[in-house]
Protein backbone atom coordinates (compact mmCIF):
# COMPACT_ATOMS: atom_id res chain seq x y z
CA UNK A 1 0.00 0.00 0.00
CA UNK A 2 1.29 3.47 -0.96
CA UNK A 3 2.12 5.81 1.90
CA UNK A 4 1.40 9.53 2.10
CA UNK A 5 4.61 11.50 1.55
CA UNK A 6 5.23 15.15 2.32
CA UNK A 7 5.56 17.19 -0.83
CA UNK A 8 8.69 19.28 -1.36
CA UNK A 9 9.68 21.53 -4.22
CA UNK A 10 13.21 21.51 -5.59
CA UNK A 11 14.83 23.77 -8.13
CA UNK A 12 14.58 22.47 -11.67
CA UNK A 13 11.63 20.17 -10.88
CA UNK A 14 10.10 18.77 -14.09
CA UNK A 15 6.41 18.23 -14.71
CA UNK A 16 7.09 14.49 -14.63
CA UNK A 17 8.63 14.77 -11.16
CA UNK A 18 5.82 17.04 -9.97
CA UNK A 19 2.99 14.78 -11.10
CA UNK A 20 4.79 11.67 -9.84
CA UNK A 21 4.98 13.34 -6.41
CA UNK A 22 1.24 14.04 -6.67
CA UNK A 23 0.72 10.30 -6.45
CA UNK A 24 1.62 10.35 -2.75
CA UNK A 25 -0.02 13.60 -1.63
CA UNK A 26 -3.63 12.41 -1.53
CA UNK A 27 -7.11 13.31 -2.81
CA UNK A 28 -7.36 14.40 -6.46
CA UNK A 29 -3.60 14.70 -6.84
CA UNK A 30 -3.45 10.89 -6.60
CA UNK A 31 -6.06 10.54 -9.35
CA UNK A 32 -4.15 13.00 -11.53
CA UNK A 33 -0.96 10.97 -11.19
CA UNK A 34 -2.94 7.81 -11.94
CA UNK A 35 -4.40 9.46 -15.05
CA UNK A 36 -0.91 10.19 -16.36
CA UNK A 37 0.08 6.59 -15.72
CA UNK A 38 -2.97 5.26 -17.59
CA UNK A 39 -2.18 7.50 -20.59
CA UNK A 40 1.35 6.06 -20.68
CA UNK A 41 -0.01 2.52 -20.47
CA UNK A 42 -2.49 2.99 -23.31
CA UNK A 43 0.24 4.35 -25.55
CA UNK A 44 2.70 1.57 -24.67
CA UNK A 45 0.03 -1.02 -25.33
CA UNK A 46 -0.56 0.46 -28.82
CA UNK A 47 -4.18 1.14 -27.92
CA UNK A 48 -6.28 3.20 -30.30
CA UNK A 49 -6.78 6.43 -28.35
CA UNK A 50 -10.09 8.27 -28.50
CA UNK A 51 -9.68 11.88 -27.33
CA UNK A 52 -12.91 13.74 -26.61
CA UNK A 53 -13.40 17.35 -25.58
CA UNK A 54 -16.08 20.01 -25.56
CA UNK A 55 -16.00 23.32 -27.39
CA UNK A 56 -15.19 25.46 -24.34
CA UNK A 57 -11.76 23.83 -24.25
CA UNK A 58 -11.07 25.02 -27.79
CA UNK A 59 -12.17 28.50 -26.71
CA UNK A 60 -9.28 28.32 -24.26
CA UNK A 61 -5.61 28.00 -25.07
CA UNK A 62 -5.83 24.20 -24.95
CA UNK A 63 -6.63 24.30 -28.66
CA UNK A 64 -2.95 24.47 -29.65
CA UNK A 65 -2.08 21.70 -27.18
CA UNK A 66 -4.70 19.42 -28.73
CA UNK A 67 -3.16 20.10 -32.15
CA UNK A 68 0.29 19.25 -30.77
CA UNK A 69 -1.00 16.01 -29.23
CA UNK A 70 -2.34 14.96 -32.62
CA UNK A 71 1.02 15.70 -34.23
CA UNK A 72 2.76 13.65 -31.52
CA UNK A 73 0.53 10.63 -32.35
CA UNK A 74 -1.14 10.67 -28.92
CA UNK A 75 -4.67 10.65 -30.34
CA UNK A 76 -6.06 8.40 -33.06
CA UNK A 77 -9.72 9.47 -33.05
CA UNK A 78 -11.20 12.83 -32.00
CA UNK A 79 -14.77 13.55 -30.94
CA UNK A 80 -15.90 17.09 -30.18
CA UNK A 81 -18.82 19.49 -30.32
CA UNK A 82 -19.43 21.92 -33.16
CA UNK A 83 -18.36 25.03 -31.23
CA UNK A 84 -14.87 23.56 -31.13
CA UNK A 85 -14.90 23.20 -34.91
CA UNK A 86 -16.10 26.78 -35.42
CA UNK A 87 -13.59 28.28 -33.02
CA UNK A 88 -10.69 26.24 -34.38
CA UNK A 89 -11.47 27.64 -37.84
CA UNK A 90 -11.89 31.16 -36.42
CA UNK A 91 -8.53 31.04 -34.68
CA UNK A 92 -6.83 29.55 -37.73
CA UNK A 93 -7.93 32.68 -39.59
CA UNK A 94 -6.53 35.05 -36.98
CA UNK A 95 -9.45 35.61 -34.62
CA UNK A 96 -8.41 36.42 -31.06
CA UNK A 97 -10.41 35.72 -27.89
CA UNK A 98 -9.89 37.89 -24.81
CA UNK A 99 -9.53 37.02 -21.12
CA UNK A 100 -12.11 38.74 -18.92
CA UNK A 101 -13.45 37.62 -15.56
CA UNK A 102 -16.24 35.50 -14.13
CA UNK A 103 -17.86 38.41 -12.30
CA UNK A 104 -18.78 40.92 -14.97
CA UNK A 105 -21.75 42.93 -16.20
CA UNK A 106 -23.18 40.58 -18.82
CA UNK A 107 -25.82 43.06 -19.93
CA UNK A 108 -23.06 45.55 -20.69
CA UNK A 109 -21.16 42.85 -22.61
CA UNK A 110 -24.27 42.08 -24.63
CA UNK A 111 -24.70 45.73 -25.52
CA UNK A 112 -21.10 45.79 -26.73
CA UNK A 113 -21.57 42.68 -28.86
CA UNK A 114 -19.38 40.50 -26.67
CA UNK A 115 -20.19 36.93 -25.63
CA UNK A 116 -18.80 35.40 -22.43
CA UNK A 117 -17.60 31.81 -21.98
CA UNK A 118 -16.64 31.64 -18.31
CA UNK A 119 -13.91 34.27 -18.11
CA UNK A 120 -13.20 34.29 -21.85
CA UNK A 121 -14.72 36.78 -24.28
CA UNK A 122 -15.69 36.40 -27.95
CA UNK A 123 -16.86 39.28 -30.11
CA UNK A 124 -19.95 38.93 -32.30
CA UNK A 125 -17.65 40.18 -35.05
CA UNK A 126 -15.77 36.88 -34.87
CA UNK A 127 -18.94 34.99 -35.81
CA UNK A 128 -19.64 37.44 -38.62
CA UNK A 129 -16.15 36.83 -39.95
CA UNK A 130 -16.77 33.09 -39.63
CA UNK A 131 -19.80 33.43 -41.91
CA UNK A 132 -17.70 35.24 -44.52
CA UNK A 133 -15.06 32.52 -44.60
CA UNK A 134 -17.24 29.40 -44.24
CA UNK A 135 -19.55 30.06 -47.19
CA UNK A 136 -16.76 29.88 -49.82
CA UNK A 137 -15.52 26.68 -48.15
CA UNK A 138 -18.99 25.14 -48.35
CA UNK A 139 -19.25 26.05 -52.01
CA UNK A 140 -15.88 24.43 -52.81
CA UNK A 141 -16.89 21.23 -51.07
CA UNK A 142 -20.32 21.21 -52.70
CA UNK A 143 -18.73 21.57 -56.12
CA UNK A 144 -16.53 18.58 -55.31
CA UNK A 145 -19.53 16.45 -54.28
CA UNK A 146 -22.91 17.08 -52.74
CA UNK A 147 -22.99 14.41 -49.99
CA UNK A 148 -20.48 14.17 -47.16
CA UNK A 149 -20.05 12.16 -43.99
CA UNK A 150 -19.19 14.63 -41.22
CA UNK A 151 -15.65 13.34 -40.58
CA UNK A 152 -14.79 13.40 -44.30
CA UNK A 153 -16.24 16.89 -44.54
CA UNK A 154 -14.12 18.12 -41.63
CA UNK A 155 -10.96 16.53 -43.06
CA UNK A 156 -11.44 18.45 -46.31
CA UNK A 157 -11.80 21.70 -44.36
CA UNK A 158 -8.64 20.88 -42.41
CA UNK A 159 -6.73 20.45 -45.65
CA UNK A 160 -7.76 23.99 -46.63
CA UNK A 161 -6.32 25.53 -43.47
CA UNK A 162 -2.75 26.74 -42.97
CA UNK A 163 -2.23 26.89 -39.22
CA UNK A 164 -0.10 24.32 -37.39
CA UNK A 165 -1.90 25.14 -34.13
CA UNK A 166 -5.21 24.13 -35.71
CA UNK A 167 -6.86 20.89 -34.62
CA UNK A 168 -8.44 20.43 -38.04
CA UNK A 169 -5.12 21.14 -39.79
CA UNK A 170 -3.17 18.55 -37.79
CA UNK A 171 -5.95 15.95 -37.84
CA UNK A 172 -6.27 16.15 -41.64
CA UNK A 173 -2.53 15.76 -42.19
CA UNK A 174 -2.11 12.96 -39.65
CA UNK A 175 -5.15 10.95 -40.78
CA UNK A 176 -6.95 11.39 -37.47
CA UNK A 177 -10.72 11.48 -38.03
CA UNK A 178 -12.77 14.12 -36.23
CA UNK A 179 -16.31 13.13 -35.34
CA UNK A 180 -18.88 15.77 -34.51
CA UNK A 181 -22.28 14.08 -34.13
CA UNK A 182 -24.09 17.32 -33.19
CA UNK A 183 -22.72 19.40 -36.06
CA UNK A 184 -25.91 21.48 -36.30
CA UNK A 185 -25.72 22.63 -32.66
CA UNK A 186 -24.07 25.99 -33.31
CA UNK A 187 -23.35 28.73 -35.82
CA UNK A 188 -21.89 26.14 -38.20
CA UNK A 189 -25.20 24.30 -38.24
CA UNK A 190 -27.05 27.51 -39.04
CA UNK A 191 -24.81 28.16 -42.03
CA UNK A 192 -25.20 24.57 -43.21
CA UNK A 193 -28.96 25.05 -43.06
CA UNK A 194 -28.85 28.30 -45.03
CA UNK A 195 -26.55 26.76 -47.63
CA UNK A 196 -28.91 23.81 -48.05
CA UNK A 197 -31.83 26.17 -48.73
CA UNK A 198 -30.01 27.25 -51.90
CA UNK A 199 -28.64 23.78 -52.71
CA UNK A 200 -31.31 21.23 -51.82
CA UNK A 201 -29.17 18.23 -52.74
CA UNK A 202 -26.42 19.22 -50.26
CA UNK A 203 -26.25 16.62 -47.48
CA UNK A 204 -24.08 16.26 -44.39
CA UNK A 205 -24.69 12.65 -43.34
CA UNK A 206 -24.47 12.12 -39.57
CA UNK A 207 -25.76 8.55 -39.76
CA UNK A 208 -23.06 7.51 -42.22
CA UNK A 209 -20.52 8.97 -39.84
CA UNK A 210 -21.92 6.91 -36.97
CA UNK A 211 -20.93 3.89 -39.03
CA UNK A 212 -17.50 5.43 -39.57
CA UNK A 213 -16.77 5.78 -35.86
CA UNK A 214 -17.95 2.23 -35.21
CA UNK A 215 -15.58 0.99 -37.90
CA UNK A 216 -12.74 3.15 -36.57
CA UNK A 217 -11.90 0.30 -34.19
CA UNK A 218 -12.82 -3.35 -33.60
CA UNK A 219 -13.15 -6.03 -30.92
CA UNK A 220 -9.57 -7.24 -31.29
CA UNK A 221 -7.94 -3.81 -31.05
CA UNK A 222 -6.88 -2.35 -27.70
CA UNK A 223 -8.80 0.85 -27.03
CA UNK A 224 -8.18 3.84 -24.77
CA UNK A 225 -10.42 6.80 -24.02
CA UNK A 226 -9.38 10.24 -22.74
CA UNK A 227 -12.64 12.10 -22.13
CA UNK A 228 -12.33 15.76 -21.18
CA UNK A 229 -15.62 17.08 -19.90
CA UNK A 230 -18.77 15.27 -20.92
CA UNK A 231 -21.73 15.73 -23.23
CA UNK A 232 -22.23 14.06 -26.58
CA UNK A 233 -18.52 14.06 -27.43
CA UNK A 234 -17.70 11.80 -24.47
CA UNK A 235 -20.69 9.52 -25.01
CA UNK A 236 -20.16 9.15 -28.76
CA UNK A 237 -16.68 7.75 -28.14
CA UNK A 238 -17.57 5.38 -25.33
CA UNK A 239 -20.63 4.16 -27.23
CA UNK A 240 -18.26 3.20 -30.01
CA UNK A 241 -16.04 1.32 -27.55
CA UNK A 242 -19.11 -0.38 -26.03
CA UNK A 243 -20.14 -1.72 -29.43
CA UNK A 244 -16.56 -2.94 -29.98
CA UNK A 245 -16.03 -4.80 -26.71
CA UNK A 246 -15.29 -1.91 -24.34
CA UNK A 247 -12.23 0.25 -23.66
CA UNK A 248 -9.12 -1.25 -22.08
CA UNK A 249 -8.02 2.10 -20.68
CA UNK A 250 -10.01 5.18 -19.70
CA UNK A 251 -9.23 8.60 -18.25
CA UNK A 252 -12.07 11.00 -17.48
CA UNK A 253 -11.56 14.61 -16.38
CA UNK A 254 -14.53 16.71 -15.38
CA UNK A 255 -15.86 19.31 -12.95
CA UNK A 256 -19.21 17.48 -12.79
CA UNK A 257 -20.06 15.19 -9.88
CA UNK A 258 -21.15 11.56 -10.07
CA UNK A 259 -24.29 12.23 -8.00
CA UNK A 260 -25.85 14.22 -10.86
CA UNK A 261 -26.52 11.10 -12.91
CA UNK A 262 -25.21 12.98 -15.93
CA UNK A 263 -22.89 11.89 -18.72
CA UNK A 264 -20.48 14.64 -17.64
CA UNK A 265 -20.39 13.33 -14.06
CA UNK A 266 -20.33 9.63 -14.88
CA UNK A 267 -17.10 8.02 -13.70
CA UNK A 268 -14.90 5.42 -15.34
CA UNK A 269 -16.21 2.92 -12.76
CA UNK A 270 -19.81 3.63 -13.75
CA UNK A 271 -18.85 3.00 -17.37
CA UNK A 272 -17.93 -0.57 -16.42
CA UNK A 273 -21.57 -1.29 -15.59
CA UNK A 274 -22.45 -0.54 -19.22
CA UNK A 275 -19.52 -2.39 -20.74
CA UNK A 276 -18.19 0.85 -22.21
CA UNK A 277 -15.04 0.21 -20.19
CA UNK A 278 -13.91 -3.37 -19.62
CA UNK A 279 -14.11 -4.75 -16.08
CA UNK A 280 -10.34 -5.32 -15.83
CA UNK A 281 -9.35 -2.02 -17.49
CA UNK A 282 -6.96 0.60 -16.09
CA UNK A 283 -8.98 3.71 -15.23
CA UNK A 284 -8.77 7.13 -13.59
CA UNK A 285 -11.40 9.80 -12.95
CA UNK A 286 -10.06 13.25 -12.11
CA UNK A 287 -12.42 15.86 -10.70
CA UNK A 288 -11.12 19.30 -11.62
CA UNK A 289 -10.68 21.97 -14.26
CA UNK A 290 -9.36 20.41 -17.46
CA UNK A 291 -7.30 23.52 -18.28
CA UNK A 292 -5.25 22.71 -15.16
CA UNK A 293 -5.45 18.95 -14.89
CA UNK A 294 -5.03 17.80 -18.49
CA UNK A 295 -1.77 19.60 -19.36
CA UNK A 296 -0.16 18.27 -16.18
CA UNK A 297 -1.21 14.65 -16.77
CA UNK A 298 -0.46 14.67 -20.49
CA UNK A 299 2.90 16.44 -20.17
CA UNK A 300 4.02 13.91 -17.56
CA UNK A 301 3.02 11.13 -19.96
CA UNK A 302 4.84 12.84 -22.84
CA UNK A 303 8.00 13.31 -20.77
CA UNK A 304 8.01 9.66 -19.67
CA UNK A 305 7.38 8.37 -23.18
CA UNK A 306 10.06 10.71 -24.55
CA UNK A 307 12.57 9.55 -21.92
CA UNK A 308 11.91 5.96 -22.98
CA UNK A 309 12.19 6.79 -26.69
CA UNK A 310 8.54 5.96 -27.32
CA UNK A 311 7.22 9.34 -28.41
CA UNK A 312 6.46 9.78 -32.10
CA UNK A 313 6.03 12.95 -34.12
Amino acid sequence: MEQVEDFNWHKGMTVKQLVKAYGQIGYQSVELARAADVIVKMKKDSAKIFLTFTSNMVTSGLRGFFAQIIKLKMADVLVTTVGGIEEDIMKSKGEKFAIGNFETDDIELHEKGINRVGNLLIKNESYMNFEDLINPILMKLYEKKNKWAVSDFLKEIGLMLDDKDSILFQAARNNVPIFCPAITDGAFGFHLYLFQQKHKDFIIDVIEDFGNILLATNFDEKKGVIALGGSISKHHAILSTLLNGGANYAVYMTTAHKTSGSMSGATTSEAKSWGKVQCESDIATVIGDVTIMFPLAMIMALEQLSDEGLLNG
